[in-house]
């Protein structure tokens, strides 16, 4: 079937993105596609193949198959494809097969870069990361603490005399100075010192700054956001924050580096969170929250900002509950440190967010303590993150419940049970368990038991295998014939679950990688980049399951703001109708990317036979 010149300009007037462009260009956009057919099972391209050009369906049906030959779609009439090899270098990523004989149109390679730099609606359309959503400059909120901190900061020693330390601020017009030692950073010396702690308390200028400073102060990692510096300084009621690194003092923060204005909303909130004085107060906090995710969304944030500013709220909202505990009951018997895991512990909160928590109890810890005071606190916290919307987890995942409120000798003693006898449930706790977060009390309870877990863990193949398989329960919602595979029945029928099929196998993938990998960090999408940089994640991978992350994360906070804006409450189910098709076509195109990772994952190192 030969093809005229009209027929080839009416067909593509029906599809995106040739509807979106001049009309006058058509005619020779059409002339530039050359139409090929091609027998039932004939192959198109193989993986690997350079790509002669871009391919779209005129009439019949192809397969595209990825790198471990897992059927990832069936792509119908007016279907593109090897765009993805075109946009990177070049070569096929993916096989292409007619699945009956077809008709397609091909745009060469050449021309199709040209198509891309003439129309910016054919750049939009084709180009699937979320390079359009620029951080804007300036941003508080988007700016990490190395491009906001005063580098190699002045330090002394903790025998240097207060007198000196004075004469140092004054010479460089600085406000403070970190004491460091061999072993790092002791302590901080600030012009507040001085006065409320040398001269109101007529101590001689050669007192030993030592005696003066604040140990082991507060302290942030460079890769931070001037957020988390601004919450920080609201939160604790402090000026200077120092910035280390692996132990290593890099740089110093003051309120001097920063501009309250900026990032002032999600700040507002923290600001107040840690005043409350009732828990009632607290819920008027957290109550506009929503409202915060219409203006960082509205402002162009991307999602791991958008979470991360939201978490914030959550952390220290759990850090006031704790702090009015003790007011409450009494000081607590032994140290005792509550994390988060979940969405909380990654970091990574939305307008919708339950609860998920565990209490670390010193070894002290007695029975009577464990049943009694810390029984108690958690419920008084637990309680308390309800009354503000965060609800109960319905797993029960959360310190109120005896067996995740224990000493930290017992929750050794889980994680390795967890590694040696990865069962169903061991792999689901573990799963919940390595999202661990601090978020108050004595932190020395938690390093040993995070690096020696991280160890065991990835040494053991058989867990790993465990863990991998585990991480392929929840499948990226794609259907055949280039749609969506939907909820099939109850409330949410012919929507999309875009937490648990959207972004719980990104997190899931990025878990596997951060285990393979002893990776430290939580969040997922620091674990993406990590994983990429040790090696565990090609860079090619991780730029594409980068891409397709926050194409997926942002589609889903969007959804939250709209319902938000129509008065609704915020949650996951989003209907494929409400996009449109270009959305539909990048967001299928993200699941795609996701189900290729997992396939990767689950023909590569540590997957069960």
């Amino acid at each position: 079937m030969a093809l005229t010149m009209d027929q080839k300009i009416r067909f593509l007037q029906s599809v995106h993105p040739y509807d979106a462009l001049p009309p006058e260009a058509l005619p020779e956009i059409a002339e530039q596609f050359y139409a090929t057919h091609v027998q039932s099972g004939e192959q198109v391209y193989t993986l690997g193949d350079t790509l002669a050009g871009l391919y779209l369906i005129y009439q019949g049906q192809v397969e595209v198959r990825d790198e471990h030959d897992i059927v990832v779609s069936h792509l119908g009439l007016r279907n593109s494809f090897g765009e993805r090899g075109l946009m990177r270098d070049g070569v096929a990523v993916t096989s292409a097969r007619a699945e009956e004989p077809s008709l397609l149109l091909m745009l060469p390679r050449a021309k199709f870069a040209q198509l891309l730099e003439t129309y910016p609606a054919a750049e939009r359309f084709f180009d699937r990361s979320r390079g359009g959503r620029k951080a804007r400059p300036n941003d508080l909120a988007t700016s990490r603490v190395d491009t906001l901190m005063a580098r190699d900061p002045l330090t002394v020693s903790a025998s240097d005399t207060a007198l000196r330390a004075a004469q140092m601020m004054r010479d460089h017009g600085i406000s403070s100075l970190c004491i460091t030692a061999t072993h790092g950073l002791e302590g901080i010396v600030t012009n507040r010192d001085l006065v409320s702690k040398l001269l109101a308390q007529a101590l001689s200028h050669e007192t030993p700054v030592g005696t003066i400073m604040t140990r082991a102060p507060l302290t942030l990692p460079s890769t931070a956001i001037g957020s988390d510096v601004l919450h920080a300084m609201m939160e604790h009621r402090i000026g200077h924050i120092p910035i280390v690194d692996a132990g290593r003092l890099v740089g110093m923060v003051t309120q001097t580096d920063l501009t309250r204005f900026q990032a002032i909303s999600s700040a507002e909130l923290v600001s107040e969170a840690a005043r409350a004085e009732t828990v009632a107060q607290m819920a008027e906090v957290t109550a506009r929250i929503p409202q915060l995710l219409v203006q960082l969304v509205a402002g162009g944030n991307r999602h791991e900002i958008v979470t991360r500013l939201i978490t914030d709220i959550a952390d220290t909202v759990t850090r006031r509950l704790l702090a009015m505990a003790e007011d409450h009951l009494g000081p607590a018997p032994v140290p005792y440190l509550w994390l988060a895991c979940g969405s909380q512990g990654r970091q990574e909160q939305t307008g919708v967010s339950d609860q998920d928590n565990c209490l670390i109890l010193d070894n002290a810890a007695t029975e009577d303590m464990r049943t009694g005071y810390f029984a108690e606190l958690a419920k008084f916290v637990s309680d308390g993150l309800d009354a503000c919307g965060y609800f109960y987890c319905p797993g029960d995942m959360m310190a109120t419940n005896p067996r995740w409120c224990q000493p930290l000798s017992v929750w050794k003693g889980y994680f390795s049970g967890w590694v040696n006898t990865p069962d169903p449930e061991a792999q689901m706790l573990a799963s919940v368990m390595f999202d661990l977060r601090p978020i108050g009390g004595h932190m020395a309870l938690f390093d040993d038991l995070q690096d020696n877990t991280l160890d065991a863990a990835s040494n053991n193949s058989i867990f790993v295998a465990h863990m991998v398989s585990n991480s392929l329960k929840h499948h990226p919602p794609l259907g055949l014939l280039r749609g969506f595979a939907t909820i099939r029945s109850g409330e949410h029928k012919n929507q999309l679950d875009m937490k648990a099929n959207g972004v719980v196998p990104v997190v899931d993938l990025g878990r596997v990688y951060a285990l393979q990998g002893r990776l430290r960090p939580v969040n997922t999408r620091a674990r993406l980049e990590a994983a990429a940089a040790a090696g565990v994640l090609s860079a090619s991978g991780a730029a594409d399951l980068l891409d397709a992350y926050d194409l997926i994360a942002e589609t889903r906070l969007e959804h939250q703001v709209a319902r938000i804006k129509q008065g609704q409450k915020p949650d996951n189910y989003l209907s494929p109708a409400d996009l449109s098709d270009f959305e539909r076509s990048h967001l299928r195109d993200a699941f795609v990317v996701v189900k290729s990772l997992q396939s990767a994952i689950g023909h590569g190192r540590g997957m069960l036979g």
